[in-house]
């Protein structure tokens, strides 16, 4: 695991580059703090942070082949790097390390660019082929792990966080409107875009080619897009209980300690049970808990891990905590760098520094829901459907209005089923397209115009671009394609990545093997919800591993109540972050806008938790990275005011 940084310039090379590729490796130091490496062409640079995981002794960075042609620096782990060294070695190639990210120079000297089919693993590659002059960069099928760049008159910089690149003399720290817009309707920027001006990421499962300042992209993988119905329920449950199993085993290698997140749902304890399967010794297991009131009871989550950890014997470590929300989010926004709407970056973060204390590695549950519909969410059409036998007249007369004056809210089970009552009455009758982006959206069309008075908000998003373009015969598929290129992308493996990293803790997502969302893709929608029951299969499938209890026990999100927040504890640091003088010197958003969502949040009007987070969050963005301040500056301020 590290963080990789590099430079290419189409006329070679200056010392002010030379200079400037240590400063970008520097200022991800918590990405690697173990060692450092530079690789110097005289037209690319490659630098890299380590932090080390496999071979601890002898598997520094950059890597390169025999005679030194073709170098390499990964950031990420290849799982199967160990069955492809022997397949290499007895194709005549000379290893110097046991190192994982060496296969890699190798198996391009097989396979040419073809090299990233043959990995298992998550990983962001930088290749550089010195005879052919060519650069590859290349971020994993799944985007674990991010990968960003800028492009000046043919010159190219990358690296796994924007900081990095914001060390570049020439690249400013500006707003992109595009990328703004993305966040105000779904909370995360879709990839190419990001909120930074200049500033782009590579999307999952893409390469990037540079030769002599010329450029292109192409995508090396997809996920299926047509399901299978040659296998029945049975042989579907025995297929998916093998693969996670053997997802599981694979993502264990390691030569450091290892250890699980644990909530004591479905997934989590999933994966902790196939752990403790195969580890000849207790797994190392970490759960966070909220303090405080009513909406941190709902969702303090630590009695179902504790009773996860006692059923399969984990040395287990939990935390409850009160978080100074203030003081800990301009620090979370510094590493975040991409202010998203989601309440998880705290929780992720709190309980990676736990587990940092022990272990460098550790296992999560991350992609579970999206391989297999566990989110409401994904019962649009099946509810849909119901609703439209009701009469239209009591459709249009009775349930509407009602669902209008319904209250939403997330600080109780009773909130929650309001908020999905409104949300599907009013999506029921729209075309699958509208209704996803219903669902997805932090608030709707008119809010965003409000906000920004911009009439371009009309056209379509980074998510409408992807929803355009998805057209998999299996309704079910098409959402959970969607979500693959979106929201697992861009919001939960970003904050997945940028959280435990910013503990020095690598965090491996066992669901997200390749050959195990290829799998899970192929499953129809009657085997995979069937009668609207989401991770049917899944559950089928755990049942010889997990109880009744785990497997059926109600959803409940990695996140925290900061909804209720808002409307209590934080109420004083909204005001802050988001009163009338800041927002109008700001210039970004119309203040009577700004003023009606809080107003309407606190009366439980409207759910507006995303939009006032994502707010919060971008107005502490600016302060650090549009105004130059350091995180531990803008957290006196917020502290002390």
């Amino acid at each position: 695991m590290c963080g990789i940084v590099g430079i290419a310039a189409k006329t070679g090379v200056g010392e002010s580059e030379r200079d400037c590729i240590r400063k970008m490796a520097d200022v991800i130091e918590h990405r690697g703090p173990d060692d450092d490496g530079f690789y110097d062409s005289g037209q690319v640079l490659l630098g890299m942070r380590r932090l080390s995981i496999i071979d601890v002794e002898g598997g520094q960075q950059p890597t390169c082949n025999e005679d030194r042609t073709v170098w390499a620096v990964c950031n990420g782990e290849i799982y199967n790097f160990r069955r492809l060294r022997q397949e290499l070695s007895a194709r005549g190639h000379q290893f110097r390390t046991l190192s994982d990210t060496e296969v890699i120079v190798h198996l391009y000297e097989e396979h040419g660019q073809d090299f990233v089919d043959h990995i298992d693993g998550m990983f962001a590659i930088a290749l550089w082929d010195s005879v052919q002059r060519k650069l590859f960069v290349v971020r994993d099928r799944m985007g674990i792990k991010p990968l960003y760049y800028t492009v000046r008159n043919g010159d190219l910089a990358f690296g796994s966080e924007i900081k990095s690149l914001l060390k570049l003399p020439w690249l400013e720290a500006r707003l992109d409107r595009s990328g703004l817009r993305d966040y105000l309707s779904v909370g995360y920027s879709v990839a190419p875009r990001t909120i930074f001006g200049d500033v782009r990421k590579l999307p999952p499962a893409t390469m990037l080619c540079w030769s002599s300042g010329e450029q292109s992209i192409r995508r090396y993988w997809d996920m299926p897009v047509d399901t299978r119905d040659d296998l029945d329920e049975e042989e579907w449950t025995g297929r998916v209980a093998d693969g996670l199993a053997d997802a599981v085993d694979s993502h264990m290698v390691s030569d450091v300690p290892i250890g699980a997140f644990l909530s004591g749902g479905v997934d989590s304890t999933a994966i902790v049970a196939f752990m403790a399967e195969r580890s000849g010794q207790a797994v190392s297991t970490y759960s966070i808990g909220y303090a405080g009131d009513k909406a941190a009871e709902y969702y303090n989550e630590l009695p179902y891990a504790n009773f996860a950890a006692q059923l399969f014997s984990t040395e287990h470590n939990e935390i409850e905590v009160r978080p100074e929300v203030a003081k800990l989010l301009p620090h979370l926004i510094w590493h975040l760098e991409e202010p998203i709407s989601d309440s998880a970056i705290a929780t992720t973060f709190l309980v990676a520094q736990l587990a940092a204390s022990d272990v460098k590695v550790i296992l999560s549950g991350v992609g579970g829901d999206e391989l297999f519909a566990g989110y409401n969410r994904y019962l649009g059409d099946h509810y849909g459907g119901m609703y439209q036998h009701i009469p239209a007249w009591i459709r249009r007369r009775i349930l509407q209005p009602m669902a209008a004056m319904l209250p939403t809210g997330r600080q109780n089970k009773w909130m929650d089923y309001s908020r999905y009552a409104r949300s599907f009455v009013k999506a029921a009758s729209m075309p699958w397209r509208e209704q996803y982006k219903y669902f997805i959206a932090i608030q709707e069309q008119a809010m965003l115009e409000k906000l920004l008075g911009d009439p371009s908000l009309r056209e379509p998003d980074g998510f409408d671009r992807i929803l355009e373009d998805e057209s998999a015969d299996d309704d079910l598929l098409r959402l959970l394609r969607v979500d693959w290129q979106t929201q697992l992308a861009e919001d939960l493996l970003l904050l997945t990545d940028k959280m435990t990293m910013a503990e020095s803790l690598e965090c491996r997502v066992p669901f997200l093997d390749h050959h195990f969302v290829e799998m899970a893709a192929s499953i129809p929608k009657a085997v995979k919800r069937p009668g609207g029951e989401l991770k049917h299969i899944l559950k089928q499938a755990l049942k010889p591993h997990l109880p009744d209890s785990i497997l059926y026990r109600k959803k409940r999100g990695f996140g925290a109540p900061v909804g209720s927040w808002f409307k209590g504890q934080l109420r004083p640091l909204r005001a802050q972050l988001l009163s009338r003088e800041v927002v109008e010197s700001r210039g970004v958003f119309s203040w009577p806008a700004v003023s009606d969502i809080c107003r309407l949040h606190d009366e439980s009007r409207q759910d507006y938790t995303d939009l006032i987070l994502v707010l919060m969050n971008l107005e502490i963005w600016s302060k650090i990275f549009l105004d130059g301040r350091s995180a531990a500056d803008v957290s006196t301020e917020l502290v002390e005011s």
